[in-house]
This record gives structure tokens, sequence and C-alpha cells, in this order.
């Protein structure tokens, strides 16, 4: 393909606004990208907030056909910015304000309607903003795309979810000459019904997309869908399971998949892989001994510490089959006495009221034995080194106890008295806002999964991101992940899944499930050997839930078996694996779509 005759537009409500998954995509696919476009590459995305220019370092070159159609917009009265994203790969990028076109609202929704039947009669506000969006965004291509401007260069607008396709499809029905790519990630009716729906994939023919997208308040965002496939040139998503969802739920089969990759120099380790794991799993020993030795001990050098994490979908991520096999593995490492303790975290987002001032406390004063620790040390470090050097005579070692002050023996036992507890660990780190109805605290509640120290299993669920300002942890969500075991994502619904494809760059072993398009790709085109390198991928398609548990269990038993000396050679595996889901690798599957488009 020669770029120098094509513009690239890539244009996402997520570009320099981190909402969810489509921002990892675009920022983690920028260099890839790059290598292959250059500066014939440009993103497009909302100017929403004005805090985003600091991240842009602004363009003024009048020989730049990008400059001079921002420029032109500029002088109509938009507020636009143009200039380089400073991430990496610095792309040029193109931000939109989309009130600016407010008091055209109406106009837009009805255009949308006379082209295409799309329906947007009293919908969220965020419908309407990304309506905004697709107006600002139609003006941009159609100043972009006179021949007086662009000359015989060709223009690929590629727009990914129903939030970015709308300028594309307002530019298409105005008769403006562009090639248009779209990529859905999922559908939104797909993920409504999957959670509200039993067997959601085994019904997948019986739902009428209509019926079903009115009665979810979604019918805007499904027509988007729909009529952004339809009239594209060419329609791609993310694999192969969410391309039949696409067939069946928007009746438009994607002309290509794209699947998601990652970009490895992000996670490279340069094989300190198991340095890196010793540091971080340190570290969560520190919160580890806070949160449960207060009330009762075990092994630190024999604890395994297993995760997941995502957004709050209880079952879509497979929260509930997952909490369930961690119940029969307690069961079965009870019954096996085996002698080692796992600890769970999850990690997902619910509304809270703040850290539970119990977990802060406990925090708090393990804090301040560490500082008495770290005091005791001090002054019997100093004492044996005069101690030694002024004694004549080739004697052991002085009793330690009596060089450490009285005033120190008692602070030191004061404070472990004062923080030792008869009250079992807590199973949640938050006040929730609504505890009530919470699906996972009701799960560990009903299933008496309350951290009992006979307990094999124990249970963290840390209901907000983990960050280095977190005073619980005090370390980065991505060294968390290296610090841990084991990723456990036996997703329902998952259209891609970055969370089990993320272990494996940071050299941790994951569980993901067929039912997860990553999952689905791994086991079709990667089939051998999965097992010994760390990549466990559950079956669940055409299963009952009660077997993919009873699976589950069996397999997380498995790993708890697994010697220390295995552990380590997944990690050096995976390490090495990981290079097959590289944006190096994976971004020829968008180029092809690029080129459909530009021969259709």
């Amino acid at each position: 393909m020669n770029t120098a005759d094509t513009l690239l537009l890539e244009i996402s409500w997520e570009v320099c606004n981190q909402q969810g998954g489509i921002y990892t995509v675009i920022r983690s696919k920028l260099p890839a990208v790059k290598r292959l476009w250059g500066d014939e590459y440009c993103l497009i995305g909302p100017f929403l907030d004005s805090k985003v220019k600091a991240e842009i370092d602004i363009i003024s070159d009048p020989t730049d056909v990008l400059y001079q159609a921002a420029e032109k917009m500029k002088a109509m009265g938009y507020d636009i910015l143009y200039g380089h994203w400073l991430v990496t790969g610095k792309p040029k990028v193109i931000l939109i304000n989309p009130d600016r076109v407010f008091n055209k609202l109406d106009n837009i929704k009805k255009e949308l309607f006379e082209a295409y039947k799309i329906h947007s009669e009293n919908v969220e506000k965020l419908v309407d903003e990304t309506l905004m969006f697709a107006e600002v965004v139609k003006v941009f291509l159609s100043i972009l795309c006179q021949p007086s401007l662009i000359g015989s260069r060709q223009v690929i607008s590629h727009a990914h979810e129903w939030m970015a396709v709308g300028g594309n499809l307002l530019a298409k029905a105005e008769g403006i000459k562009f090639k248009s790519v779209f990529t859905t990630h999922a559908t939104i009716l797909g993920r409504y019904l999957a959670m509200n729906e039993s067997n959601f994939y085994e019904r997948l023919g019986e739902f009428d997309w209509k019926k079903e997208s009115k009665r979810f308040g979604i019918q805007t965002q499904t027509e988007l869908e729909h009529f952004g496939g339809k009239h594209s040139d060419v329609f791609t998503t993310v694999s192969e399971l969410t391309g039949k969802e696409c067939e069946v739920l928007l009746k438009v089969k994607p002309n290509v998949v794209t699947p998601n990759g990652i970009n490895i120099d992000r996670f490279a380790a340069f094989h300190e892989v198991h340095k890196w794991h010793h540091e971080f799993k340190t570290k969560i020993h520190r919160f580890t001994v806070g949160h449960f030795f207060q009330n009762h001990t075990f092994d630190l050098s024999k604890t395994l510490y297993f995760f997941t994490s995502g957004r709050y979908e209880y079952k879509n991520k497979g929260f509930d089959i997952t909490l369930n096999a961690l119940k029969k593995l307690n069961l079965m490492m009870i019954e096996n006495d085996i002698d080692i303790t796992v600890v769970f975290f999850l990690i997902t987002k619910k509304p809270t009221w703040s850290i539970n001032p119990n977990v802060l406390e406990s925090r708090g004063v393990l804090e301040e034995i560490s500082h008495d620790c770290e005091e005791i040390t001090k002054q019997i470090e100093e004492k044996l080194f005069f101690t030694a050097a002024s004694s004549n005579k080739n004697e052991g070692l002085p009793d330690l106890n009596s060089l450490v002050p009285d005033y120190w023996k008692l602070r030191y036992r004061r404070t472990l008295q004062a923080w030792r507890s008869n009250q079992w660990p807590l199973i949640v780190t938050h006040n929730l806002k609504d505890d009530v109805n919470d699906e996972i605290l009701n799960h560990l509640r009903r299933d008496n999964m309350l951290n009992s120290p006979l307990d094999k299993v124990k249970f963290v669920y840390h209901p907000d991101f983990i960050s280095s300002s977190n005073p619980l942890f005090g370390i980065d969500y991505d060294d968390f992940v290296r610090g841990c075991h084991l990723g456990i994502f036996p997703s329902y619904y998952e259209p891609w899944g970055y969370t089990p494809m993320e272990c494996i760059a940071r050299g941790v072993p994951t569980v993901t499930s067929d039912l997860s398009g990553f999952g689905n790709y791994v086991i079709k085109n990667h089939d051998e050997g999965l097992e010994e390198i760390g990549v466990n991928v559950l079956k669940s398609d055409g299963n009952t839930t009660e077997s993919a548990e009873n699976d589950l269990a069996k397999l997380l038993f498995n790993f708890v078996k697994t010697s220390k000396r295995a552990r380590m050679d997944m990690r050096n595996k995976l390490e090495d694996f990981a290079e097959n889901f590289d944006w190096k690798q994976l971004v020829k599957f968008y180029q092809q779509a690029y080129l459909q488009a530009l021969a259709s």
C-alpha cells in the first residue's frame, strides 16, 4: 500500500479521552500504525476538556492539508485543536468540540432519520453528545475531502464503535467522497442481552434486534451500529465470536476480523520477570500481613496470589463462576491437606463511601509496628557494634534482648497488643454505597466465604482501582499484576479481553474462556502446549455452568500443586509467547481492511 497517496483518519470518542477499552486499543496500536503510515495518519476525537491541551503540541504548518482544513473550520467558528498527541508515537491529532453545534441537534437527528431511519428521540446525554460529535466530524470531512485541498489523494475514515460512526454516516449521506471503515469492539445489544438473559449464546438466533434494543432503551446506539456496518466500505470486528453476534444482532457480516494486540515494548521486562515478580510480590505481602495477620497468620512463603479484574459485570466477566470455583478449591485444599494459602483479589469499580476505617486503621498500626522495628534494629545494630568492638574475648553474640531499651520493648508490645484482633479479616476493603444489593458481596456472604482461619482460600474484594496513590497497596495496577501468580478471567461475554493478554505480557499465568474473543483466538491459532506455558482456556461454550465451575476448580487445584520451579518456567515461556500478540504482528489485519476499503 502506497500510504503517500492516502490519508488515514482514525476516529474514536476515546482519543485523548480515557473511558474504556477503546482507549487501550488506540494507545497501544499507535507505534505500529505510525511505522506504516507516518505523517499520513491522524486521530480525531472530541474536545471535551481544556486540560487536554497539556497533552497536545500544537502544529502550525501552512503546507499541511490537515492544518489547512482545521484552520478553515476554526474560521467557521468551530472550536478545534490540531497538534501532536504527546504519547508514544506522537501521532497527529484533531480534537473538535461537539458542543458548538448544540443548536443544530434537532437537525442532526432529522438528517440521520431521513437518511437511515435512525431513531434518536429522548435519548441520554451521552448519545446527544456523540451525535453532535458526528456533525463536527462530517464538517471536517467535507472540508478535507474537497479536491481543491486534497487533490487526487484518497481519505480513509476509520471509526470505532457507535459513538464515532455517526460522522461517517452523515458524510456518506451528504455525498462526500471518501473511504469508510467501521470497527465495533462489541455490540451494545449483545452486552445487555448477555447480562440479562440466560443461555445467551444458545438462544442468539431467537432475539429480534429491533424489539430488544427498544426494550433496553438502546435503540439509537444499536441502529448506529447496524447502519454503520451496513453502509461502511469495510466493516470489521475484533473476534470471530463477535462477528457471529454482528451477523445475528446487527444483520451485518463483518468483512475482516481485526484482533486486538498490545505494544510489547511497554511490558518488556528484558528477562527480569522473576526479579519484578519477587519485588512486587513483596509489596503485596505487606498488604496481606496488614489485612490478615491481625487475626491469624499463615506462611507467606507458601502463599499464592490469584486475582481477577475488570468492569463490574457480575455474570459477563465470570465473577460468579470464579467465586463458585474458588469455594470448591477451598474444600479440595482442606480435604487434601494442602499446605498452601491462596489469597484471591477481586478488583473492580463500584461506588463507595470510603476505605473501611478498620482496614485503614490496621494498615496504619502496621506501619507503626514497622517503624518500631526499624528503630529497635538501629539501636541493636549500634550497641552490638560497640559491644563487639570493646570485647577482648572471643565470645558469641550477647543477649540481643538486653540491647533494646525498655521504652522500645514496651512500645513494641503495646503496639502489637493494640493491633491484634479477634475479628475475622474483612472480605471487602471499602464501605460500599449499596452494600445490601452488591452481587459479589452477597455471593461471598451467602456461601460463607468470610476469611475463616480454617479456610485455605482467602478473599479480598477491592471495589476500586489500584494505583500507587492507593494507601492499601502503594503500587500501580501493572506492578500489582506482576506480583501475582495467576489471573482468572473466565468471561461469559467478552468480545476480546485485554486482561488475560496483558497478564501473559507480564509473565503471569492466566485463565481465560473460549467465550472470550481472546480465548477463542488463542485455541484456534496456538492450540499446542498452552497449559505448559501458563495459558489455560476454560471450555464454556456448550458447557453447563456447573461443569465450567468444576473444570475451573480442578484447573486451579492443579495450579496450586504446581511446583515453584514450574511456575518460574511458565513466566519465562509467557514472555516469549506474548510476542504473538504484539501489534507489529496484528496490525496487518487493519492494513487488510484499509486495502479492501481502497479497492471498493
